[in-house]
């Protein structure tokens, strides 16, 4: 079947209240880079739903773009045509005779049918009946099955049109992207933080990146690592900024006046402080960590609660009850996974001490941290020192000079 247009249905969570129009537009907005590429793509808005006229242009296309954009329920290719008996039959026929099996086997199934046109002539039940009617005599190899069929042939009258298809293709769910507000991701280099940022962004929230370096113990090539992470979160939200910290400074001054067995926790907490000022520089509402409750020593309850005390803005934990399987398998649906398993080491793995605390006091940490000469300058020396640059698919990278 070749399709002239995508049904493309809206979720449920954008057509409550009065912020339907603004999350329509905001989808319309993803679809623009589709019609850039085939001018003569054509976009039509109803309500809960958006049709994309293809007009010669490849559905593939359209179907890679629709699967990387947040807030849609599903999406369906579909023949549009005249909201008439014969032309529904004509096609619902074209599409049965393209799917029939091979001699000798057989399929099931059934017919469903939409019909809010209520003046067409015939109701709901009885074009269930004319239609696979007219399949079962004009083809030898289909039977119906109501109940557990292998395919399903939907006819869809609306007031000017009729639609008919095989298929619903299940979408990605969530708000669309940035009806939420702007959050900052702290992506490191590992399996975790992509797939919490992916889960942030499927919820609404537009994204930016902090991410720590710690030359020369990190090479370049862990930094373009995350450059690589950075790009492949890019496909579902645009071109990305991400922010480029010089922590090796602060992590050489904690290892050696702070406490061994609490390096990481206050390691954590001074990337939190960090991420707070670029945040609010950037005028987001929210920090995203990939943390998952028990994963490491610094993730127990304590430690979780411990970090978050240094930054006063919401800390989203997207990946909290996950268990590492679950992050894994989302990885690599989101195209991560392969990236984030090149050996090129974070600033944290370089400085894991041997024994880390499981289960830190606040008042030990804060005192620890107050008896560390120099940490909130150097805290502010890295805020100002941070780099910044666009990261984005098919786009050269610039440096930009927000600090």
């Amino acid at each position: 079947m070749k399709p002239n247009v995508v049904i493309v249905r809206l979720g449920e969570l954008t057509l409550k209240g009065r912020n339907r129009h603004r999350f329509e537009k905001r989808v319309l907005q993803q679809l623009q880079p589709l019609q850039k590429d085939y001018p003569g793509i054509r976009f039509t808005l109803e309500f809960g739903r958006i049709h994309i006229e293809l007009n010669e242009a490849p559905y593939e296309a359209a179907a890679d773009v629709l699967d990387r954009i947040f807030g849609l329920a599903s999406y369906s290719p579909a023949i549009r045509i005249a909201p008439l008996l014969e032309e529904i039959e004509r096609e619902a026929i074209r599409l049965m005779q393209e799917l029939e099996p091979e001699p000798g086997e057989e399929k099931t199934f059934k017919v469903v049918v939409k019909r809010s046109n209520k003046q067409f002539p015939h109701d709901s039940m009885e074009l269930l009946q004319l239609v696979g009617g007219y399949v079962l005599r004009n083809t030898e190899r289909w039977r119906v099955d109501v109940h557990h069929p292998e395919t399903s042939l939907w006819v869809d009258i609306r007031d000017k049109d009729a639609f008919v298809f095989t298929e619903i293709i299940r979408g990605t769910g969530g708000f669309p992207l940035g009806t939420n507000g702007r959050a900052l991701l702290l992506l490191s280099g590992g399996i975790d933080s992509p797939v919490a940022g992916w889960l942030a962004m499927r919820m609404g929230l537009e994204l930016e990146a902090v991410h720590f370096h710690s030359y020369p113990y990190t090479s370049e090539r862990a930094r373009r690592k995350v450059e690589e992470l950075a790009r492949e979160l890019s496909r579902f939200s645009g071109p990305m900024k991400v922010h480029m910290v010089p922590f090796t400074e602060i992590q050489v001054k904690l290892k050696e006046e702070g406490r061994e067995n609490l390096l990481v926790i206050c390691m954590k907490r001074a990337m939190l402080r960090i991420a707070e000022r670029v945040a609010e520089k950037r005028k987001a509402g929210a920090l995203i960590t990939g943390e998952s409750l028990g994963q490491v020593a610094s993730q127990t309850l304590s430690s979780l609660d411990v970090i978050g005390r240094a930054a006063e803005m919401p800390v989203l934990r997207p990946l909290i009850t996950m268990d590492k399987g679950e992050i894994v398998k989302l990885s690599h649906k989101i195209g991560t996974f392969d990236i984030s398993i090149q050996p090129y080491e974070d600033c944290c793995t370089l400085f894991l001490p041997k024994s880390p605390s499981t289960n830190p006091g606040l008042r030990t940490v804060l005192k620890v941290e107050s008896g560390i000469k120099e940490l909130d300058q150097l805290i502010e020396q890295a805020v100002e020192r941070t780099e910044t640059s666009v990261i984005g698919l098919g786009m050269r990278e610039e440096a930009d000079d927000y600090f």
